[in-house]
């Protein structure tokens, strides 16, 4: 069994909690500071782990080109974006379904990789996207079959792109990296949790001061909400580093049954037939783009 595939599995049940105090702090807190604690205390926690890494097992300094600079920045504002989309779909529709419609992911990034990066799918290809396509319509519509409630599958998408665009930078920035595995990845993360830290509280501090005080005031679920999210990205930035973002993005739709089970056992929420189809759907539609 390729090494990759516990660090998937990690990451999926790990970014399903994160998730789970996500949704529950998007009930009390803004958009930009429920993002905000996701990485606030992430970042000394990227740094413990490169240092014990390093203790136990030197390795080099990497030099940090400049084309390594701008892929991490563009990678930490590109997944500031899709959580602070994510965030809204929790407000939009309950925690299952928010989730599920940001997992178009898998299916987004096929589609720009044969328009954009010299990677053209098959007929089993289109057919996933295709699948993808009918689930997000499928979970977005609430009501009758002729009402598309745009926002929502716009948000979803939206969230979707991002997220996985932030997985290709990311592991276009670790391959930059003259380092072997897991040094690239442990690098990799702290740059781009360090920067998603500092332009979220300079936001906040121009913007909306007084929602750091309101982050202030709730140490436990800020603290959740950062170490599952740290403990999830390093799981999913080790991967990436052993196997491609396609394969890695496929195991981890596993994330869709730990978010069921939270959403049912944790929120006691009620997801219907056709959430329950566009849910399964996602994953069936990410499964056909791999296996073509």
């Amino acid at each position: 069994m390729g090494l990759w595939i516990p660090f998937t599995l990690f990451a999926a049940l790990m970014q399903s909690w994160r998730n789970a105090f996500q949704s529950r702090l998007s009930k009390e807190i803004s958009t930009a500071g429920v993002t905000l604690a996701r990485f606030l205390w992430a970042s000394p926690l990227a740094a413990l782990y490169l240092a014990l890494l390093y203790y136990f097992d030197p390795a080099p300094v990497p030099h940090f080109e400049t084309g390594f600079v701008v892929t991490v920045l563009v990678a930490a504002v590109s997944q500031i974006l899709a959580t602070a989309l994510m965030v809204m779909l929790f407000r939009l529709r309950n925690y299952a379904i928010g989730v599920g419609l940001a997992k178009s992911e898998a299916v987004i990034a096929a589609a720009l990789g044969a328009l954009f990066f010299a990677a053209p799918l098959t007929l089993l290809g289109w057919v996933g996207v295709f699948i993808g396509a009918l689930a997000v319509w499928l979970m977005g519509n609430t009501g009758a079959i002729r009402e598309l409630p745009l926002k929502t599958v716009v948000t979803g998408l939206g969230s979707g792109l991002c997220f996985a665009l932030t997985t290709l930078w990311v592991r276009e920035a670790s391959l930059m990296l003259d380092l072997s595995f897991p040094h690239s990845a442990a690098w990799v993360l702290l740059w781009v949790i360090s920067a998603q830290t500092l332009i979220l509280l300079v936001w906040l501090a121009l913007r909306e001061p007084a929602t750091l005080g309101e982050l202030w005031r709730r140490p436990k679920m800020v603290m959740l909400t950062s170490l599952f999210s740290c403990l999830g990205s390093l799981g999913w930035f080790t991967a990436m580093s052993l196997e491609t973002v396609a394969l890695v993005k496929t195991l981890g739709q596993v994330e869709v049954l730990f978010t069921l089970a939270i959403s049912a056992g944790w929120f006691r929420e009620k997801l219907g037939q056709r959430d329950l189809l566009g849910i399964g759907l996602i994953v069936a539609g990410a499964m056909c783009v791999i296996l073509a």
